[in-house]
Formats: structure tokens, C-alpha cells, sequence
């Protein structure tokens, strides 16, 4: 069978292997010129704020360009399936493939084959920042407009829009659950929690110091697009950014940036924004950092994560070190009580409940734990494994560079964990795969598992109980 596949692929002009890489492709230097960035700027904010808005219209539309021909980007729902707060979840996979392949094909197929024929879907490759030379924190409209509303503060950039559609993004604003007060359901109320609301829905429920840690959660600092300087990406003079713009209500909104560990910029991962729900059950902390601690994390955020990981510009747009011994703490303690969202359908060991679940979801439960290999790193009742592992998708496909972003190795990546997975697309570290279905489609090529048509389906519904 491989070997008449190979044949037909053998068979096909070139052309009509729609991802077979460009024959002038370049690869970028090894290393960049310089690890810093330039201190001094000699253009003048009104000039620089007007080039880049002016630009702003023709990024947009070539990263859109790149998703719709990367994915099906309709709004399809898949039926009954919602997330915890009621947000319809998106079906279907959404990955293009090339002409006249299946995935059924590329099951069968190699890496080497699948790499020799440039046949690895686009939307399996790296996704690049909007413009990945400038990168940054960017966020989603919803977000813009609700912190704009209630706190007046404006974290919209002159320079680029955030172009995912909506359907595809967590519920906004999410459900908050606390470890501490499960009783209390959602206690955020429906309400984006921010500087404006957090005493009046907190108070009364978390301990001062939690309430102090949440405090500083919804607080805005310098951050390197949004500041005082004439090197920022808003129009106005910012207060800066908080932990919470990006993690919305200690979940996420799915707010991108780049993360700030490597260099040259081309190499730079962009990173789609986690959730912190559940945290307290993780022992690494950031993509690739493997930071060790919740404290750790969070006083790396403020210190480097902010600044793209430059301490020289850090010290110029006004960083904000934290004092660790209450501040941080304090902002850790709150973290530390962010609850999973419900899942009525496991019991105490993180199975499911023959008697609520259906049989697909139970046979899914089973591909899980077997054949579909997941629980190799998605185990215990918190689905994660707390390590690092590299799934070496560069045998796949050629070294590329795209809209920016030198798509090669991905390098080692935490196991984030399944627990709530339905409520926090799109998926993979830098939010390449939209729904669940592409993510299957993604690991059964990857690990090499070939699963068939109904067991990936199978494996879906399982994976909307978590």
C-alpha cells in the first residue's frame, strides 16, 4: 500500500503538490548580528506612528491571507458541544490538505516520504506573529474594547489587528473556578475581572493576601509595546500591561507574542497565550523555560518576558521589578487556587463514569490509554506528565521561512495539561491547530498511531469530557 502511494505521489507534477517547498526559498544566517535591541530612536514618534499605521491594512490582510489558506476558517460548531461558560466549541478538522491527498494517505506515508514530496499540511507548520519582525504582546478586539470600557486604558496597536476570527477563540470574558470555594461556581459573575471590579467581587471570598496577589494580577506595568516611550505600539502614552490582559480571568484569551528566549528573530516562537487554570498542579512553567515555580514565573514575566527577554530595554521603557517575598508570593498565592473547570463525567481518578458517558466517549477513554499512546504524556488525573518532550515534527518538512518566522525545530515543549481542554482553542504552544479534531489529525501523523476514521472521532469525544 505505501509502496503504490508512493508511486501516485511519484506520479504527480510538481506543481500539484501544493505545499512542496518554494524552489527559491533562502535560509536565514545562523546567528543574528546582534542580541540587542537598538536603545536610541532617531525617528520621531508622530512619523514612526504614522509609517507603521499606514502598513497596518497590509499585515492584516497577509496574515489572513495565510490562514485561509492554511485552514477552513467557517463558523461551524460542533453540535451540543459548548464551552463551560456556554460559548459554542468549533468542529470539524480545519487543516487544508494538498490536492488529491488524505490524511488516510499520510498515515501510511513516512516522514521521509511526507517531507521528500513537501507534502506536510500548512497548517502543521510553525504559525508566524502577524508581523513577526516587529512581533509583541497583541490582543483580541473583545479584550480591547471590554478593558477600554471599564478602565479606559487602550491596549489597541497603531500597527497591526489581531486577525484569528473570534469563533475560534476561549470564551470571553471566561468563567473563574477557585480550588478554594468550588461552591461558588463561576465567581467572576460574568464580569472581565480588572482593576475596576476586583475588590467588590473578591472581597469577602480570598484571604488579603490572595486579594492583594489579584490585586497586582489587574494591575498594569510597562511592557515593551506598551509604555511611556516613543518606541511603543500605541498612540497614547500607556500605563503598560497586566497579567490579566493576557490571561483573562486567570484563563485565556488567546492573546499572541514571541517568546523571549532565542535569537535571531526569525527564530523566535510565537506563543499563544495559556491558561492558568489548574496551575497549581504544574511543576514547569513557560513554553520551553522550564521555569520551576509559579514565583519563578511570575517575576520573569515582569522582568523579561515583558521586554522580549532585553534587560537594557527593559531599563529604559520602566520595568517594574516585584519584591518576592510579598508581592510575587502574594500574586502566586492567588494563581494557586485557579480551579479546573468542572467535568462531571470523571470521577476521582480522572476516569470516566460508565454510567454518564457514552459509549463513544468511553471507547475514546480506551484509544486514550492504548492505541492512540496520549496518556504516554497526558497522564493522572491532572492529564500532564510535568516534563518536556520534542516531537521532531522538522522530519516532516524542509526548513522554510515564513511571512518572518524560520519555521524548523520546535525544540522540547512542556505537557500542557488536557484538564479543560475544550475551553481553551486553539491548541499546540503557538495556536497552529484550531479544533481538536485538527490536533488528532496532528498526533496521529506525528506519533504515528493510525487511527481510523471513527477512533479519531471516538478520541474527540473523549476529550470534551476532560
Amino acid at each position: 500500500m505505501i509502496q503504490t502511494f508512493c508511486s501516485a505521489l511519484t506520479a504527480l507534477p510538481l506543481a500539484a503538490c501544493a505545499f512542496a517547498v518554494p524552489a527559491q526559498a533562502q535560509a536565514p544566517p545562523e546567528r543574528g548580528a546582534t542580541s540587542y535591541a537598538a536603545v536610541a530612536v532617531d525617528e520621531p514618534f508622530s512619523e514612526l506612528a504614522a509609517r507603521m499605521s499606514a502598513a497596518r491594512d497590509g499585515w492584516s490582510a497577509a496574515q489572513m491571507d495565510l490562514l485561509e489558506e492554511r485552514y477552513d476558517l467557517t463558523d461551524r460548531p460542533a453540535p451540543g458541544v459548548r464551552m463551560s461558560g456556554g460559548k459554542p466549541v468549533q468542529g470539524g478538522v480545519r487543516v487544508r490538505l494538498p490536492e488529491g491527498v488524505t490524511w488516510e494517505d499520510l498515515a501510511r506515508s513516512s516522514p521521509e516520504e511526507i517531507r521528500e514530496r513537501g507534502l506536510w499540511p500548512q497548517g502543521f507548520l510553525p504559525l508566524p506573529h502577524p508581523n513577526h519582525a516587529e512581533g509583541g504582546m497583541l490582543f483580541p478586539q473583545p479584550l480591547i474594547d471590554a478593558v477600554r470600557d471599564q478602565t479606559g486604558r487602550d491596549l489597541e496597536r497603531f500597527d497591526l489587528d489581531f486577525v484569528m476570527p473570534e469563533h475560534f477563540l476561549p470564551e470571553f470574558p471566561a468563567p473563574i473556578y477557585l480550588t478554594t470555594r468550588p461552591d461558588l461556581g463561576d465567581v467572576s459573575q460574568g464580569q472581565l475581572v480588572t482593576l475596576d471590579n476586583y475588590f467588590d467581587l473578591f472581597n469577602g471570598i480570598l484571604n488579603p493576601k490572595q486579594l492583594e496577589g489579584l490585586r497586582l494580577l489587574v494591575t498594569p506595568f510597562p511592557q515593551q509595546q506598551f509604555n511611556a516611550t516613543h518606541d511603543r505600539r500605541s498612540l497614547r502614552p500607556s500605563l503598560g500591561v497586566a497579567c490579566f490582559d493576557c490571561h483573562a480571568n486567570g484563563h485565556t484569551d488567546a492573546a499572541t507574542h514571541l517568546v523571549g528566549d532565542m535569537r535571531p528573530q526569525e527564530y523566535r516562537h510565537r506563543l499563544d497565550t495559556p491558561s492558568l487554570r489548574g496551575v497549581n498542579v504544574q511543576r514547569l512553567f513557560g513554553s520551553q523555560r522550564a521555569l520551576k515555580t509559579i514565583e519563578d514565573f511570575t517575576e520573569f514575566e515582569q522582568r523579561a518576558a515583558y521586554f522580549d527577554g532585553d534587560p537594557v530595554i527593559a531599563a529604559k521603557k520602566g520595568v517594574n521589578p516585584l519584591e518576592r517575598g510579598s508581592q510575587v508570593h502574594f500574586m502566586a498565592e492567588f494563581q494557586s487556587i485557579l480551579a479546573f473547570p468542572p467535568a462531571p463525567k470523571l470521577d476521582l481518578f480522572g476516569r470516566l463514569d460508565p454510567k454518564l458517558a457514552s459509549d463513544a466517549e468511553l471507547r475514546g477513554e480506551a484509544l486514550f490509554r492504548g492505541k492512540a499512546r496520549c496518556v504516554s504524556c497526558h497522564g493522572g488525573t491532572d492529564f500532564t506528565d510535568n516534563t518536556m518532550h520534542d516531537l521532531r515534527t522538522e522530519r516532516f518538512f524542509e526548513p522554510r521561512m515564513i511571512r518572518g518566522r524560520m519555521a524548523s525545530s520546535d525544540g522540547p515543549i512542556k505537557t500542557f495539561t488536557l484538564r479543560g481542554i475544550r475551553d481553551s482553542p486553539p491548541y499546540l504552544h503557538d495556536g497552529r491547530l484550531l479544533t481538536l479534531e485538527d490536533t488528532v489529525e496532528f498526533f496521529n501523523l506525528v506519533l504515528g498511531t493510525r487511527l481510523d476514521a471513527s477512533e479519531k472521532r471516538d478520541l474527540v469525544a473523549y476529550l470534551r469530557c476532560l
